[in-house]
């Protein structure tokens, strides 16, 4: 575990592996800590000779957390503690892998520091300054997350049984969705936390985004996975990533939500080394 600064916020970060054929970083999503990357993910990218680091975001975990409500930073502060991250790592070009918000945040460091990043992998994730027609997030989840103004955050259960919920609405209708599984990393969340409640800040996140970044623009490799049946993020925007963008390998989930499957994940791993592999220098 190492403590990155960035302008007087504490970014709790860990690295697993060695750097042998590069460093990858994993950017979560939002409300999400580093404990949402599943551990065998990390393992098989590991142990594919990558050194592997994941993060809190503000607001989740060990880093620094604000109180509920006091959303004081945007998009850009998000893409500057990721760019902190690297400093610290003393890392000069990087592979990174985002997922949901995580995606969109290194897609925006991709087109403001190329030199920074080697290669981008996409899970689940929009592509910025892109528009498409999608249905928008499923009506069940809207109906979930209103259940957040009457909750009793300090009721342990009551939050395990809202966060529950949310990750079951999260999965697609392929796999039995894993409660045993899902209830241990919620748990783990709360554990690591001083206020979960903080971590609803990233919904109200503004952005002060330049309007000339857009997706297309990139000029790296970039593969996106994504479930077909996401119902946060329809999977037409992977299909627009995917016409957008040229040389774009598009993996597609099905039956998957917005989710990391246990099942998936050997899939997912040989997806990204091989999106990392097809970028490598010579050592």
């Amino acid at each position: 575990m190492q403590f990155v600064d960035n302008k007087g916020i504490r970014i709790a970060t860990e690295a697993r592996g060695t750097a042998r054929r590069g460093t990858i970083l994993l950017v979560m999503g939002a409300t999400a800590s580093m404990l949402w990357w599943p551990e065998k993910l990390i393992d098989h990218l590991s142990a594919a000779g990558y050194r592997v680091i994941r993060f809190d975001h503000r607001d989740t975990g060990l880093s620094t957390t604000n109180a509920p409500g006091n959303v004081c930073y945007d998009l850009n502060d998000l893409v500057g503690d990721i760019l902190a991250i690297l400093d610290a790592y003393g890392v000069e070009d990087v592979h990174l892998v985002g997922m949901s918000l995580g995606g969109y945040l290194s897609e925006i460091l991709a087109l403001r520091y190329p030199e920074r990043v080697r290669t981008l992998t996409l899970i689940a994730s929009e592509p910025v300054g892109l528009d498409y027609e999608a249905e928008g997030i499923a009506v069940e989840f809207m109906d979930h997350f209103g259940q957040m103004a009457g909750l009793d955050w300090s009721d342990q259960n009551a939050v395990e049984n809202f966060m529950l919920g949310i990750a079951r609405l999260s999965s697609g209708p392929a796999i039995p969705f894993d409660e045993k599984a899902a209830l241990e990393r919620i748990r783990g969340e709360l554990d690591r936390t001083s206020s979960i409640q903080s971590a609803f800040n990233h919904s109200a996140i503004g952005g002060g985004m330049d309007q000339s970044l857009t997706a297309a623009s990139l000029k790296l490799p970039v593969l996106v996975i994504h479930g077909t049946e996401d119902p946060i993020i329809s999977v037409k925007a992977a299909y627009r990533t995917f016409e957008a963008v040229p040389g774009t390998e598009l993996v597609l989930l099905e039956g998957r939500g917005h989710e990391l499957p246990a099942k998936d994940i050997p899939e997912i791993a040989a997806a990204i080394v091989r999106q990392c592999s097809s970028c490598e220098r010579s050592l």
